[in-house]
Parts: structure tokens; C-alpha cells; sequence
């Protein structure tokens, strides 16, 4: 199967002040992430609230963002299907044929998890073969799900089982996997890294594709820091990881994943606030990220939406 390239990134699921989906807003997030080089959207993940969406939720935005992007053969939209109820997920992906989507995302059951990598590799078979033409990904995230088996061991207890499994979006920073899982079976493999503020360690690996949630708010970045990483202009690739970093780290300071969106709001997109259990900023806390946001010079490498 074609691997992925390029960024691919993690949309936020918009909402009206009200808590309900803002669909009418897809089209405008999907040409503002063309504009800006992004080349795909992972749909429905751990940014895009895809385990505080009803089933019938994830169909609506998987088909608003199907709509939006049409037929365009070079911007991917691969939509996360869940984890924890196996006939869920089979019944998303059939979803996702017939609304012509190319690619599904699985990750770990995380109730009752998995207990070795043959187990993972047959819940991950028994929903990748109810859609066999569609290319299917497994979701690597061991900080959320509690599943700890390693990559590796996945690819060698699914490797021959199921032909349509694509690859992994790695979450995790075990480079000791990650290697080995690129090198696996001659780089068989996509292996789409999925932590940003990496991404220049995941480039020296040989990594070609990542998926992120800081590609929605800052993809010129991650294009420059490409650019130099190709470059072999490694200093200005640190300064701009670094940049990364900086940027990230305000993330934590205002509360986590839910800090995204007031990104977005910088640039003009208000995908609205992240459903309960996510805690949200008041005003006051966002006049102050406001202010640390400007401190960092975000505007000079922020996405810019088309006019």
C-alpha cells in the first residue's frame, strides 16, 4: 500500500456554544489545511473527541468531511473508529466504504485490554477484514489506552494476516520500537509519527508521514522544519523543533488537549470548547494564554486561513 506523506492532522471536532456538532464549519477547516500543505486529517481521534461522540455523531462528521473533500486524490481522510466495542468500530468502517473513504483507525480496547500482542492482532483482523478494500491503521497511544505492548510485537503477530493493515500512527516516543517497526519486513510498513514535539528525532529515523494536533494551528512550522531536516540544515531544524516545544508546552500550562482549540481561536476558527470530562479556559485564563501566545511569535508560523 501507498505510505502516507507529509503532514496529516488532527482535527478538532467543532461545536455550537450549545455542545452540538457545527458541521457547516468542515468544508472551511478542510480547505484551511489544504492551504496550508496538510495533506490529510485523522478524523474522530483523541483531538477530535471521537470517545465523547455517539456512533451516530462519528457518521456525521465522517461524512462532512467525506463531502468536503470529494474526490481529491491527495488529502486522506482516515477517521478513528474506537476501541472499546469491536462491532462499533466493524459497523464505522462499513460507514466509511460507503461514504468512500479510503482508510479506518483502530486503536487498543482500553477496558478490558488486550493481554499480549496476538490478542490485539485478532481484534484488529476481525474489524480490518469486515472492509478489505479500505487500508487499515492501527492507533499506537499507550499514555490514553493503558496498552503497553510494543509495535513490534503487533507487526509480527499480524504480519501475513490481514492484507489491508497499512500501518500504525505511533504516539508514543519508544524509538527502539519505532526503528525496528520502520525496518520491519523491508519498511513494509506506514509508520505515520504521532508526537510533535519529535517530529525532527522521528525525520533522522526516516520517518515521512506524521500525524499531529499542532498541524492544524502551526503547520508552516513543521513545512520549515522539514524543509531544513531535507536541508541537512540541522541547527535551524533544532530552533524550530524548539519553537515546537515552546508552543506545546503551553498546552500543559493551560490545562491540556482543550488548549487546541484556543490555538484555533488564534487564527480565527472557533471550533467552540471540549465536551465534559475536558476542562475548558474561562476568559480570564485565555487573555493570559493570549498574551503567551503572542510572546512566543506564534503569528509568524501559524496556519493561515484563505481568503
Amino acid at each position: 500500500m501507498k505510505h502516507l506523506e507529509g503532514l496529516i492532522a488532527a482535527p478538532f471536532t467543532p461545536f455550537h456554544i450549545d455542545g452540538s456538532l457545527h458541521l457547516d464549519m468542515i468544508p472551511a477547516y478542510y480547505q484551511m489545511l489544504q492551504s496550508n500543505k496538510v495533506t490529510g486529517a485523522f478524523i474522530c481521534g483523541s483531538t477530535g473527541e471521537g470517545v465523547s461522540l455517539t456512533l451516530e455523531e462519528k457518521k456525521l462528521v465522517m461524512n462532512a468531511w467525506a463531502v468536503a473533500v470529494g474526490d481529491n486524490p491527495n488529502f486522506t481522510v482516515i477517521p478513528f473508529l474506537g476501541g472499546t466495542c469491536i462491532e462499533d468500530c466493524k459497523n464505522l468502517a462499513l460507514y466509511a466504504k460507503t461514504i468512500g473513504l479510503r482508510a479506518v483507525a483502530f486503536t487498543a480496547p482500553f477496558y478490558f485490554k488486550p493481554a499480549n500482542a496476538n490478542v490485539l492482532a485478532k481484534a484488529c483482523i476481525e474489524i480490518g477484514e469486515a472492509v478489505p478494500d479500505l487500508a487499515f491503521y492501527y492507533y499506537h497511544i499507550p499514555v490514553l489506552t493503558g496498552v503497553h505492548i510494543t509495535m513490534y510485537e503487533l507487526l509480527q503477530a499480524i504480519h501475513g494476516k490481514l492484507k489491508n493493515f497499512a500501518g500504525i500512527k505511533y504516539t508514543h516516543e519508544d524509538f527502539m520500537d519505532y526503528l525496528s517497526c520502520m525496518r520491519f519486513a523491508d519498511g513494509a510498513y506506514d509508520m505515520l509519527w504521532g508526537r510533535d514535539e519529535n517530529m525532527l528525532s522521528a525525520l533522522v529515523l526516516g520517518a515521512k508521514g506524521a500525524v499531529g494536533s499542532t498541524y492544524n494551528y502551526a503547520a508552516p512550522l513543521y513545512m520549515s522544519l522539514i524543509e531544513a531536516y531535507n536541508n541537512n540544515n540541522l541547527e535551524a531544524a533544532r530552533a524550530l523543533q524548539q519553537q515546537s516545544i515552546d508552543m506545546i508546552r503551553l498546552l500543559g500550562k493551560y490545562g491540556g488537549i482543550a488548549t487546541g482549540k484556543a490555538y484555533m481561536k488564534k487564527i480565527g476558527m472557533n471550533c467552540g470548547e471540549f465536551r465534559l470530562p475536558v476542562s475548558n479556559m474561562s476568559d480570564a485564563q485565555f487573555e493570559l494564554f493570549s498574551a503567551d501566545v503572542d510572546a512566543l511569535g506564534f503569528s509568524a508560523y501559524a496556519s493561515k486561513i484563505p481568503k
